[in-house]
């Protein structure tokens, strides 16, 4: 089962309002929102990875890499 934490934040009066009357729910936006932005900052980080490990991989010859693809698909 899932735990939740409480996150809160403030917003102007007027933004709020503006949110009732659109019928835009708080917690649906803020929690896509948080989620989009861990999804990206994740995204970097493998983006990051990737270029560290850019020398070591051009090393490896394409054919050793498709082969071990190959072998991958087969034990599946």
């Amino acid at each position: 089962m899932a735990r939740y934490v409480t996150v809160s934040t403030k917003i102007p009066n007027e933004l709020k309002d503006k949110m009732k009357r659109l019928g835009i729910k708080t917690s649906e936006v803020l929690r896509r929102a948080i989620e989009q932005e861990v999804r990206k900052k994740e995204v970097e980080r493998v983006k990051e990875a990737i270029e560290e490990l850019k020398p070591v991989l051009n090393k490896v010859p394409m054919e050793e890499i498709v082969r071990s693809i190959r072998q991958d698909r087969e034990q599946r």
